[in-house]
Protein backbone atom coordinates (compact mmCIF):
# COMPACT_ATOMS: atom_id res chain seq x y z
CA UNK A 1 0.00 0.00 0.00
CA UNK A 2 1.30 3.40 -0.74
CA UNK A 3 1.43 6.12 1.60
CA UNK A 4 0.40 9.60 0.82
CA UNK A 5 3.21 12.07 1.44
CA UNK A 6 1.29 14.23 3.78
CA UNK A 7 0.58 10.59 6.28
CA UNK A 8 4.83 10.60 6.51
CA UNK A 9 7.06 12.09 9.00
CA UNK A 10 10.79 11.93 8.47
CA UNK A 11 12.23 9.43 11.19
CA UNK A 12 14.70 10.35 14.10
CA UNK A 13 17.84 8.16 14.35
CA UNK A 14 18.21 6.03 11.68
CA UNK A 15 21.55 6.40 9.05
CA UNK A 16 22.35 5.06 5.64
CA UNK A 17 23.94 2.04 5.43
CA UNK A 18 25.94 1.25 2.30
CA UNK A 19 25.07 1.90 -1.43
CA UNK A 20 22.25 0.10 -1.95
CA UNK A 21 19.46 2.36 -0.40
CA UNK A 22 19.64 0.83 2.50
CA UNK A 23 19.12 2.09 5.76
CA UNK A 24 19.53 1.52 9.97
CA UNK A 25 17.34 2.55 12.43
CA UNK A 26 18.82 3.04 15.96
CA UNK A 27 15.53 3.84 17.39
CA UNK A 28 15.04 0.03 19.46
CA UNK A 29 17.80 -3.05 20.07
CA UNK A 30 16.56 -4.61 16.89
CA UNK A 31 18.82 -1.85 15.14
CA UNK A 32 16.73 -3.02 11.72
CA UNK A 33 19.14 -2.88 8.32
CA UNK A 34 16.25 -1.84 6.30
CA UNK A 35 15.55 -1.86 2.59
CA UNK A 36 14.17 0.49 0.26
CA UNK A 37 10.20 -0.26 0.15
CA UNK A 38 10.63 -2.27 3.04
CA UNK A 39 9.34 -1.85 6.73
CA UNK A 40 11.30 -2.52 10.20
CA UNK A 41 10.53 -4.86 13.00
CA UNK A 42 7.82 -2.66 14.41
CA UNK A 43 5.89 -2.04 11.08
CA UNK A 44 5.50 1.40 11.55
CA UNK A 45 8.82 2.47 10.10
CA UNK A 46 9.43 2.48 6.53
CA UNK A 47 12.25 2.80 4.16
CA UNK A 48 11.19 5.21 1.19
CA UNK A 49 14.07 5.97 -1.53
CA UNK A 50 16.40 5.59 1.56
CA UNK A 51 14.92 7.52 3.40
CA UNK A 52 13.27 6.31 6.71
CA UNK A 53 9.86 7.29 7.53
CA UNK A 54 7.70 6.91 10.84
CA UNK A 55 4.20 5.80 9.37
CA UNK A 56 2.00 6.22 12.60
CA UNK A 57 3.12 10.13 13.49
CA UNK A 58 -0.22 11.49 12.35
CA UNK A 59 -2.27 7.94 13.35
CA UNK A 60 -3.65 8.25 17.04
CA UNK A 61 -5.14 5.93 18.10
CA UNK A 62 -5.79 6.52 22.08
CA UNK A 63 -6.23 9.66 24.20
CA UNK A 64 -7.49 9.69 27.99
CA UNK A 65 -6.76 11.53 31.23
CA UNK A 66 -5.86 8.73 33.25
CA UNK A 67 -4.98 8.69 36.92
CA UNK A 68 -0.50 8.67 37.07
CA UNK A 69 -1.10 5.51 39.29
CA UNK A 70 -2.52 3.23 36.55
CA UNK A 71 0.82 3.75 34.39
CA UNK A 72 1.96 2.39 37.10
CA UNK A 73 3.93 5.06 38.67
CA UNK A 74 3.65 5.28 42.36
CA UNK A 75 6.03 8.02 43.16
CA UNK A 76 5.83 10.38 40.36
CA UNK A 77 3.19 13.21 41.14
CA UNK A 78 0.90 11.03 43.14
CA UNK A 79 -2.89 11.76 42.90
CA UNK A 80 -2.54 13.63 39.26
CA UNK A 81 -3.57 12.86 36.01
CA UNK A 82 -1.51 12.07 32.88
CA UNK A 83 -3.04 12.95 29.53
CA UNK A 84 -2.41 9.47 28.03
CA UNK A 85 -1.91 8.80 23.77
CA UNK A 86 -0.83 6.18 21.95
CA UNK A 87 -0.15 5.35 18.09
CA UNK A 88 -0.66 1.62 16.75
CA UNK A 89 2.21 -0.52 16.74
CA UNK A 90 4.82 -2.12 18.86
CA UNK A 91 8.74 -3.91 18.07
CA UNK A 92 7.54 -7.17 20.89
CA UNK A 93 4.71 -9.49 19.86
CA UNK A 94 3.75 -10.28 23.34
CA UNK A 95 0.98 -13.29 23.78
CA UNK A 96 -0.61 -12.07 26.55
CA UNK A 97 -0.78 -8.28 25.34
CA UNK A 98 -3.62 -6.32 26.93
CA UNK A 99 -3.77 -3.61 24.48
CA UNK A 100 -3.07 -6.03 21.43
CA UNK A 101 -5.89 -4.85 19.10
CA UNK A 102 -3.62 -1.13 18.79
CA UNK A 103 -0.54 -3.01 19.42
CA UNK A 104 -0.13 -5.60 16.91
CA UNK A 105 -2.39 -4.41 13.92
CA UNK A 106 0.40 -2.93 11.59
CA UNK A 107 2.04 -6.50 11.67
CA UNK A 108 -1.50 -6.87 9.94
CA UNK A 109 -0.66 -4.05 7.80
CA UNK A 110 -3.17 -1.68 9.06
CA UNK A 111 -2.26 1.84 11.02
CA UNK A 112 -5.68 3.47 12.12
CA UNK A 113 -5.80 6.64 13.55
CA UNK A 114 -6.26 10.47 13.78
CA UNK A 115 -3.84 13.23 13.31
CA UNK A 116 -3.47 15.74 16.02
CA UNK A 117 -0.62 18.13 15.92
CA UNK A 118 1.39 17.85 19.18
CA UNK A 119 0.28 21.79 20.00
CA UNK A 120 -3.55 19.65 20.54
CA UNK A 121 -2.41 16.83 22.34
CA UNK A 122 -0.46 19.07 24.95
CA UNK A 123 -3.34 21.68 24.77
CA UNK A 124 -5.98 18.92 25.64
CA UNK A 125 -3.65 17.94 28.27
CA UNK A 126 -3.65 21.45 29.82
CA UNK A 127 -7.86 21.63 29.25
CA UNK A 128 -8.27 18.14 31.08
CA UNK A 129 -6.40 19.32 34.70
CA UNK A 130 -3.20 17.06 33.92
CA UNK A 131 0.02 17.83 35.02
CA UNK A 132 1.62 15.46 32.32
CA UNK A 133 1.53 13.23 29.36
CA UNK A 134 2.16 9.76 28.87
CA UNK A 135 2.99 7.69 25.74
CA UNK A 136 1.48 4.50 26.48
CA UNK A 137 -0.75 1.54 25.91
CA UNK A 138 1.45 0.70 23.16
CA UNK A 139 5.18 1.21 22.82
CA UNK A 140 6.41 4.64 22.70
CA UNK A 141 9.83 4.24 21.31
CA UNK A 142 8.19 3.13 18.24
CA UNK A 143 6.33 6.38 17.65
CA UNK A 144 9.22 8.68 19.07
CA UNK A 145 8.78 11.15 17.02
CA UNK A 146 5.54 12.75 17.99
CA UNK A 147 6.38 11.66 21.52
CA UNK A 148 9.64 14.37 21.14
CA UNK A 149 7.36 16.75 19.55
CA UNK A 150 4.62 16.42 22.21
CA UNK A 151 7.22 16.44 25.22
CA UNK A 152 9.19 19.79 24.26
CA UNK A 153 5.70 21.55 24.09
CA UNK A 154 4.79 19.60 27.20
CA UNK A 155 7.77 21.00 29.32
CA UNK A 156 7.47 24.45 27.84
CA UNK A 157 3.67 24.35 29.39
CA UNK A 158 5.19 22.91 32.45
CA UNK A 159 3.52 19.27 32.21
CA UNK A 160 6.06 16.23 32.75
CA UNK A 161 6.41 13.47 30.38
CA UNK A 162 6.52 10.09 31.12
CA UNK A 163 6.94 6.48 29.10
CA UNK A 164 5.30 3.32 29.55
CA UNK A 165 7.71 0.59 27.99
CA UNK A 166 8.84 -2.62 26.94
CA UNK A 167 12.84 -0.83 27.92
CA UNK A 168 13.90 -2.28 24.11
CA UNK A 169 15.42 1.51 23.60
CA UNK A 170 18.88 1.58 22.40
CA UNK A 171 21.14 4.33 24.87
CA UNK A 172 21.00 6.65 21.55
CA UNK A 173 16.91 6.54 21.98
CA UNK A 174 17.31 7.08 25.83
CA UNK A 175 19.83 10.11 25.15
CA UNK A 176 17.38 11.59 22.76
CA UNK A 177 14.67 11.89 25.28
CA UNK A 178 16.36 12.72 28.41
CA UNK A 179 16.17 16.50 27.40
CA UNK A 180 12.10 16.15 27.73
CA UNK A 181 12.06 12.91 29.22
CA UNK A 182 10.61 12.44 33.24
CA UNK A 183 9.38 9.07 34.28
CA UNK A 184 9.62 5.65 32.83
CA UNK A 185 7.71 2.67 34.07
CA UNK A 186 9.23 -0.20 32.40
CA UNK A 187 8.12 -3.99 31.69
CA UNK A 188 10.70 -6.11 33.07
CA UNK A 189 8.85 -9.15 31.89
CA UNK A 190 10.69 -12.39 33.56
CA UNK A 191 14.98 -13.00 34.03
CA UNK A 192 14.93 -15.51 31.43
CA UNK A 193 15.81 -15.10 27.95
CA UNK A 194 13.82 -18.72 27.13
CA UNK A 195 10.53 -16.40 28.42
CA UNK A 196 11.12 -13.29 26.18
CA UNK A 197 11.81 -15.93 22.80
CA UNK A 198 8.59 -17.58 23.67
CA UNK A 199 6.07 -15.23 25.11
CA UNK A 200 7.23 -11.84 23.65
CA UNK A 201 9.71 -12.87 20.87
CA UNK A 202 12.16 -10.38 22.00
CA UNK A 203 15.66 -10.70 24.34
CA UNK A 204 16.28 -9.98 28.10
CA UNK A 205 19.44 -8.40 27.67
CA UNK A 206 18.58 -5.37 25.75
CA UNK A 207 15.78 -4.52 28.62
CA UNK A 208 18.64 -5.24 31.65
CA UNK A 209 20.87 -2.74 29.51
CA UNK A 210 18.23 0.05 29.31
CA UNK A 211 17.52 -0.58 32.87
CA UNK A 212 20.83 -0.01 34.49
CA UNK A 213 21.57 2.84 31.65
CA UNK A 214 18.82 4.74 32.65
CA UNK A 215 19.56 4.20 36.58
CA UNK A 216 23.15 5.31 35.93
CA UNK A 217 23.16 7.87 33.21
CA UNK A 218 20.25 10.21 33.41
CA UNK A 219 17.73 11.90 36.16
CA UNK A 220 14.75 10.12 34.77
CA UNK A 221 12.24 8.43 37.38
CA UNK A 222 12.20 4.88 36.94
CA UNK A 223 9.93 2.27 38.31
CA UNK A 224 9.73 -1.47 37.00
CA UNK A 225 6.59 -3.90 36.81
CA UNK A 226 6.94 -8.08 36.42
CA UNK A 227 3.88 -9.15 35.34
CA UNK A 228 3.66 -12.47 37.29
CA UNK A 229 2.27 -15.23 35.01
CA UNK A 230 1.88 -18.86 36.23
CA UNK A 231 3.97 -21.24 35.42
CA UNK A 232 6.18 -18.67 33.32
CA UNK A 233 8.40 -16.63 35.99
CA UNK A 234 6.61 -17.31 39.46
CA UNK A 235 9.41 -19.71 40.80
CA UNK A 236 11.44 -18.18 43.91
CA UNK A 237 14.44 -18.36 42.08
CA UNK A 238 13.22 -16.12 39.13
CA UNK A 239 11.64 -13.59 41.48
CA UNK A 240 15.17 -13.49 43.52
CA UNK A 241 17.10 -12.85 40.74
CA UNK A 242 14.62 -10.15 39.33
CA UNK A 243 14.55 -8.43 42.64
CA UNK A 244 18.56 -9.00 43.46
CA UNK A 245 19.16 -7.18 40.15
CA UNK A 246 17.29 -4.31 40.64
CA UNK A 247 18.59 -3.30 43.84
CA UNK A 248 22.17 -3.67 42.37
CA UNK A 249 21.66 -2.28 38.64
CA UNK A 250 19.15 0.24 39.77
CA UNK A 251 18.75 0.69 42.92
CA UNK A 252 16.99 0.38 46.27
CA UNK A 253 14.61 3.10 45.81
CA UNK A 254 13.59 1.86 42.54
CA UNK A 255 9.99 0.51 43.11
CA UNK A 256 8.91 -2.53 41.93
CA UNK A 257 5.71 -3.13 40.89
CA UNK A 258 4.37 -7.22 40.92
CA UNK A 259 1.62 -7.34 38.73
CA UNK A 260 -1.33 -9.80 39.04
CA UNK A 261 -1.93 -11.77 35.12
CA UNK A 262 -5.02 -12.26 34.19
CA UNK A 263 -5.77 -14.78 30.75
CA UNK A 264 -5.99 -12.49 27.88
CA UNK A 265 -5.04 -12.17 23.92
CA UNK A 266 -3.29 -15.59 23.06
CA UNK A 267 -2.31 -16.91 26.26
CA UNK A 268 -6.21 -17.58 27.52
CA UNK A 269 -5.11 -20.64 29.24
CA UNK A 270 -4.02 -19.96 32.83
CA UNK A 271 -6.07 -18.28 35.32
CA UNK A 272 -5.18 -15.52 37.24
CA UNK A 273 -1.92 -15.32 39.42
CA UNK A 274 -2.53 -16.64 43.13
CA UNK A 275 -2.89 -14.00 45.41
CA UNK A 276 0.00 -16.09 47.65
CA UNK A 277 2.16 -16.16 44.81
CA UNK A 278 1.89 -12.01 44.55
CA UNK A 279 2.65 -11.96 48.23
CA UNK A 280 5.57 -14.15 47.74
CA UNK A 281 7.00 -11.99 45.38
CA UNK A 282 6.21 -9.22 47.50
CA UNK A 283 8.57 -10.58 50.21
CA UNK A 284 11.44 -11.46 48.28
CA UNK A 285 11.45 -8.03 47.06
CA UNK A 286 11.67 -6.23 50.49
CA UNK A 287 13.90 -9.44 51.42
CA UNK A 288 16.62 -8.42 48.60
CA UNK A 289 16.51 -4.68 50.66
CA UNK A 290 14.08 -2.92 47.72
CA UNK A 291 12.36 -0.06 49.76
CA UNK A 292 9.16 -0.02 47.37
CA UNK A 293 7.56 -2.99 46.17
CA UNK A 294 4.11 -3.15 45.22
CA UNK A 295 0.96 -5.58 44.01
CA UNK A 296 -0.58 -4.66 40.89
CA UNK A 297 -3.92 -5.69 39.79
CA UNK A 298 -5.01 -6.83 43.49
CA UNK A 299 -7.43 -4.00 43.89
CA UNK A 300 -7.80 -3.44 48.14
CA UNK A 301 -4.50 -4.74 48.77
CA UNK A 302 -2.35 -3.55 51.59
CA UNK A 303 0.37 -3.68 49.58
CA UNK A 304 -0.24 -0.94 46.98
CA UNK A 305 -0.18 1.34 49.71
CA UNK A 306 3.39 3.42 50.45
CA UNK A 307 4.81 3.06 53.80
CA UNK A 308 8.68 4.79 54.80
CA UNK A 309 11.13 2.27 54.27
CA UNK A 310 13.12 3.14 57.68
CA UNK A 311 10.26 3.47 60.59
CA UNK A 312 6.92 1.83 58.49
CA UNK A 313 4.49 4.61 59.03
CA UNK A 314 1.96 4.29 56.20
CA UNK A 315 2.26 7.16 53.80
CA UNK A 316 0.76 7.26 50.50
CA UNK A 317 -2.70 5.31 51.10
CA UNK A 318 -3.62 3.49 47.92
CA UNK A 319 -7.00 1.50 46.69
CA UNK A 320 -6.87 0.84 43.53
CA UNK A 321 -5.73 4.19 41.05
CA UNK A 322 -7.35 6.47 44.08
CA UNK A 323 -5.67 8.05 46.72
CA UNK A 324 -6.87 8.48 50.20
CA UNK A 325 -4.62 10.38 51.75
CA UNK A 326 -0.55 11.66 51.48
CA UNK A 327 1.42 12.51 54.56
CA UNK A 328 4.61 12.90 52.65
CA UNK A 329 6.32 16.08 53.21
CA UNK A 330 8.92 18.02 50.85
CA UNK A 331 10.10 14.20 50.24
CA UNK A 332 10.17 13.26 53.36
CA UNK A 333 8.23 11.05 56.31
CA UNK A 334 7.01 13.50 58.86
CA UNK A 335 7.63 10.89 61.41
CA UNK A 336 11.61 10.30 61.26
CA UNK A 337 12.11 12.47 58.66
CA UNK A 338 13.42 9.95 56.03
CA UNK A 339 13.98 10.70 52.23
CA UNK A 340 11.28 9.41 50.01
CA UNK A 341 12.43 8.63 46.57
CA UNK A 342 10.51 9.94 43.72
CA UNK A 343 9.33 12.69 41.39
CA UNK A 344 7.28 15.90 42.75
CA UNK A 345 5.91 13.99 45.73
Amino acid sequence: MAEAKDELKQAVLWQPEGDNGKVRCSLCSWRCLIADGKLGHCAVRKNIGGILYSLNYYKVCAANADPIEKKPLFHFQPATRSFSISTPGCNFKCVFCQNWQISQQALAGTIEGSPYAPEEIVNAAVRTGCTSIAYTYTEPTIFMELCADCGILARQKGLANVFVSNGYETREAIDFAKGWLDGINIDLKSFREDYYKRLCKASLKPVLDTIGYIAKNTDIWMELTTLIVPGENDSDEELKDIADFIAKEAGVDVPWHVSRFYPNYQMNGKGATPEKTLQRAFDIGREAGLRYVYVGNLPGDKAESTSCYNCGEMLIERVGYTILGNKVKDSRCPECSAEIAGFKL
